[in-house]
C-alpha cells in the first residue's frame, strides 16, 4: 500500500477529460470482441487507433516511451459525444405504494459520520406535479412539499448529532393541511424535535409515481446523502409523536403502506418491501450494506449470523459502479495478434488518451513458454487514487517528460480509488473498471521521484515487458481477472508465470490457482513486495466492480468499522489474507515486512547464493551487493519489503539468497509485526524486520518459486540499458525456468 497524503473527496466542479473512455474488460483473446465507450464532451470527431505498448516510462533516461504502431490493423474516425457520469448511490422504487386518501407519514433512521455540506434526501416520493421530501441539511432535518399550485418547506434548525442513530418523520394530512417534521435520538432519552406548519390545498402523492431513498429526482438524481439509513417506510396516518423511535420494522405494523427492511438481500442489490404491496426496488451505484445498524448488539461480527443487526445501507455521494456509457463501437481482435499489452489510442482536437488492454493467447494454447500475471485486481484498487500530491514541481516534471498529463486530483468526476475516503471519511470499499482511470495509462507518474522515474503498478509494470522483449524472451500475458475466472488452467501450459511488481489484490480463486500451479510443477517468479496481502470479492453478478473491507492489521488507508469486517457480496471475512490464515508466505516465501517512502537501497549476496545448488542464479553477477540503482526510487530493494518467515508458512528448505541492508530512515517495520512498541510476534527487533530477501524453494510437485521481495525491484532492470546484476539475475532464472537456452 502507498504511503502519502490520503484525500477525501469532496464537492469539486466537474471538470473532465478532454477525451477519454473504457472497455467492457481488461483483456480480450485474438477473435473477442471488446466494447468500446467514449466520452468526447466537446462533441468532436476523433481517431481510434491500434498500438502495441511496449515501455509505459516516460523518463528520458529510462526506456522512455515506447509504442508498435499497429494503426494498419485498426485506424478508424468517429463522431463524438459527450456521456455523462452520474456519481452517487441510491434506490430506486419504480411503483410506489398506492393508498386511499388522508395523511402520510415518511420516515427512516439515519445516521451520520460526518455533517452534510447541502441538502441530503433521506427518502423521497415523486410522480407528475407532486413531489415530498425528507432530507437532512446542515442546519438538521429538513422537508418538502411540492403539489400542483403549491409548496411548502420546513426544517429543525439544529444538526443531528453525529454518529448517533435519529429516528426522522415527516408527516402531512391533506384534510387539514397540518405537516410536521419530527426527529428524535434512539440512543437515550432525549427529548423528540418537532415543527408544524400548514399548508393550504395540500395535495400528496397517490402511488402513481416512484420512490427514491438517499437522493431524489429519478429522472436525473441529485441531492445524494452521505450517512446510513435504516428501516424507511411509508405509513398511513399522521405521527404528532413517535411511540417508540427504536421499533423495527414489522410486516404487520398497523398502517404500514411500504416498509424496506435492508436485513433482507444483504448481499445483492435489491431492496426488500416487506408492506402488503410488495413495492421492491433496486440499489444504484453499489453502496455499502452489511453495516451495522441502529440495533446492532455486538454479539455476532458477521452480518450472515445476524442480519436484523445490519439492516443498513451506507450511501456516498460518490459511489460508482458503472459509468453506464453507450458503446461507440466494437473493437475485434485480429486473430493472429500475438498475446502482449495494447492500447487504442484516441485522439481528437482537444486532446488524446489511450484505453489499455491486455490480449490473451487463444483460449486453451499457449504461445510462449513464459506468462506475465497483470495485477489487473490492484490496478483497479488504485484506479484513480487521488493522493493529493500534484503540485508544481510534480507537474513540471510531467511536462518536461511528456508523460500523461492528467491527475486524478484533479478529476473527481470519474470516481475515486479504495485509497481515498467518501465525504464522510468513511473508506471507499468498492471498485468499479468500469470508468476511464487515469492511473492505468502508459507515461503516468505517481511520485514526483527524485532519483527514478515515480512509476507505480500498470506503468512501472511495463518494465517488466520492456526487459522481456529487449532481451529476446518470448511471454504471452494473462490477467488477474482470467485466472480469477478460469482458475489454475490458464496457466497450466506455461512453464513459468512472472508476477508484476505489486501483486497486491487477490481473491480466494487467485490463490488457489496459484498455488496449485506452483505445487504442481509449475515455477513463479514473484517479482515485487506487498503481494498476496487483501483479500477481496469479486461478486459474479458484478463483474465490474469487487469489494474490499479493511479490517483488523495491516497499512491500511482507512480501518472499517467494528461489525463491518465481512463483505456483503460472498459474506467471508476481509481484510488481510493473514488474517485469513493465508499469509503470503505460503504461497511466495515470503511476506509484507517493511515500508518506507519511495526510495530503494540495495540488497547483500548470502552464502547460499555461491552454493552449488543455487550459483547457477548468479552467473555473471559480479560482487557482493547488488541494486542500488534504478528506476523506481534508487535502489531495488524499497518502498514496501517482504522477508521469510517460517511461523507464516515459508516453506521448509528455502534458500535466502540475498538480504537488503542499510533501510532509509523513512522505514518501519509493518504493524501486523507488532505487539507492542517493543515486542514483535516473531520475536526478532521490529529494526530488523525493516528489510527485503530474495529467496528460492522447491515444491513438492517439482515446481519451484523464485521471490524477490521488493515493490522496486523491476526497476532496477534498467541500468543504462537493460543489463546489470539484477537484470542477469533474474535473466537467468527466466531462462532455466523457462528452459531457454542462455542468451549470453
Amino acid at each position: 500500500m502507498a504511503k502519502g497524503k490520503e484525500t477525501t473527496m469532496a464537492e469539486a466542479k466537474p471538470a473532465e477529460l478532454p477525451i477519454t473512455g473504457y472497455l467492457d474488460r481488461f483483456s480480450a483473446r485474438p477473435g473477442e470482441s471488446l466494447a468500446v465507450k467514449i466520452s468526447v464532451p466537446s462533441g468532436a470527431r476523433y481517431r481510434a487507433r491500434l498500438r502495441r505498448v511496449i515501455s509505459g516510462d516516460p523518463n528520458p533516461a529510462g526506456p522512455g516511451l515506447r509504442f508498435e504502431d499497429l494503426s494498419a490493423r485498426f485506424d478508424a474516425e468517429f463522431q463524438g459525444r459527450h456521456q455523462p457520469i452520474r456519481l452517487g448511490s441510491y434506490a430506486l422504487i419504480p411503483k410506489a405504494p398506492q393508498r386511499a386518501a388522508g395523511p402520510v407519514t415518511w420516515t427512516a433512521l439515519v445516521w451520520f459520520q460526518a455533517q452534510p455540506s447541502a441538502k441530503a434526501t433521506v427518502i423521497s416520493e415523486e410522480q407528475a406535479g407532486r413531489r415530498v421530501t425528507l432530507a437532512v441539511g446542515p442546519h438538521g432535518p429538513m422537508a418538502r412539499l411540492v403539489w400542483p399550485g403549491g409548496e411548502r418547506q420546513l426544517g429543525l434548525g439544529a444538526p443531528l448529532a453525529l454518529r448517533r442513530w435519529h429516528r426522522l418523520w415527516l408527516s402531512a394530512d391533506p384534510a387539514s393541511g397540518r405537516i410536521l417534521l419530527g426527529a428524535q435520538r434512539i440512543e437515550d432519552a432525549s427529548p423528540a424535535s418537532r415543527r408544524e406548519v400548514s399548508a393550504a390545498g395540500l395535495a400528496l402523492p397517490d402511488g402513481a409515481g416512484v420512490v427514491m431513498i438517499a437522493a431524489e429526482n429519478a429522472a436525473a438524481p441529485c441531492a445524494h446523502l452521505t450517512g446510513k439509513i435504516e428501516d424507511p417506510a411509508i405509513r398511513a396516518g399522521f405521527f404528532a409523536e413517535w411511540p417508540r423511535p427504536d421499533q423495527p420494522l414489522a410486516a404487520a405494523e398497523a398502517g404500514l403502506l411500504a416498509g424496506w427492511d435492508f436485513a433482507h438481500g444483504i448481499a445483492t442489490q435489491r431492496v426488500e418491501d416487506i408492506g402488503p404491496e410488495a413495492c421492491h426496488g433496486d440499489l444504484v451505484n453499489v453502496p455499502t450494506r452489511a453495516a451495522v445498524g441502529a440495533r446492532w448488539s455486538g454479539a455476532e461480527m458477521c452480518w450472515r449470523h445476524a442480519p436484523a443487526d445490519y439492516a443498513a445501507i451506507h450511501f456516498h455521494a460518490d459511489d460508482l459502479s458503472d459509468c453506464g456509457w453507450a458503446d461507440d463501437f466494437s473493437f475485434k481482435v485480429p486473430v493472429d495478434l500475438r498475446s502482449g499489452a495494447y492500447a487504442l489510442h484516441l485522439t481528437c482536437a482537444a486532446g488524446e488518451d489511450d484505453i489499455p488492454f491486455y490480449v490473451l493467447p487463444p483460449r486453451g494454447t499457449a504461445t510462449a513458454p513464459i506468462a506475465f500475471l497483470a495485477s489487473t485486481f490492484t490496478y483497479q484498487a488504485y484506479a484513480n487514487h487521488s493522493r493529493g500530491n500534484a503540485d508544481a514541481a510534480y507537474r513540471a516534471r510531467v511536462a518536461a517528460w511528456g508523460a500523461y498529463p492528467h491527475n486524478p486530483d484533479d478529476f473527481p468526476i470519474y470516481g475515486r480509488s479504495t485509497y481515498n475516503r467518501h465525504p464522510d471519511n468513511s473508506g471507499i470499499a468498492f471498485s468499479s473498471r468500469l470508468r476511464p482511470i487515469m492511473t492505468m495509462r502508459p507515461g503516468f507518474l505517481t511520485f514526483n521521484d527524485a532519483k527514478g522515474s515515480g512509476l507505480r503498478h500498470y506503468p512501472a509494470d511495463t518494465h517488466i515487458l520492456a526487459w522481456l522483449e529487449a532481451r529476446g524472451m518470448p511471454f504471452d500475458v494473462i490477467t488477474d481477472h482470467d485466472l480469477h475466472a478460469e482458475g489454475a488452467a490458464l496457466l497450466s501450459n506455461y512453464k513459468v508465470v512472472m508476477t508484476g511488481s505489486h501483486p497486491e489484490y487477490h481473491t480466494p480463486q487467485t490463490l488457489d490457482a496459484l498455488y496449485a500451479y506452483t505445487r504442481s510443477g509449475g515455477r513463479m517468479m514473484y517479482l515485487g513486495g506487498n503481494g498476496f496481502y487483501w483479500r477481496i470479492a469479486q461478486p459474479a453478478d458484478m463483474p465490474g466492480v469487487f469489494e474490499l473491507r479493511r479490517a483488523e492489521g495491516g497499512i491500511r488507508a482507512w480501518a472499517a468499522e467494528p461489525g463491518e469486517y465481512y463483505h456483503q457480496t460472498d459474506g467471508a471475512y476481509g481484510g488481510l489474507w493473514r488474517r485469513n490464515r493465508r499469509p503470503p508466505q505460503q504461497l511466495a516465501g515470503v511476506g509484507f515486512s517493511g515500508q518506507g517512502l519511495f526510495e530503494g537501497t540495495h540488497y547483500r549476496l548470502l552464502p547460499p547464493a555461491r552454493d552449488q545448488r543455487y550459483a547457477w542464479m548468479f552467473d555473471g553477477v559480479e560482487g557482493e551487493t547488488i541494486g542500488d540503482y534504478g528506476l523506481s526510487g534508487g535502489g531495488a530493494a524499497g518502498f514496501e519489503l517482504d522477508r521469510a518467515d517460517p511461523a507464516l508458512g515459508t516453506p521448509d528448505g528455502t534458500a535466502i539468497l540475498a538480504v537488503s541492508e542499510d533501510p532509509p530512515a523513512s522505514f518501519v517495520a509493518v504493524p501486523e509485526e507488532l505487539l507492542s512498541h517493543v515486542n514483535t510476534v516473531n520475536g526478532e527487533k521490529a529494526q530488523a524486520l525493516k528489510r527485503g530477501e530474495i529467496i528460492y524453494f522447491d515444491t513438492p510437485g517439482g515446481g519451484a518459486v523464485f521471490a524477490v521481495g521488493s515493490i522496486t525491484y523491476c526497476g532496477s532492470l534498467w541500468r543504462q540499458g537493460f543489463e546489470g546484476p539484477i537484470s542477469r539475475l533474474t535473466e537467468n532464472v527466466v531462462r532455466r525456468f523457462a528452459g531457454l537456452a542462455d542468451n549470453g
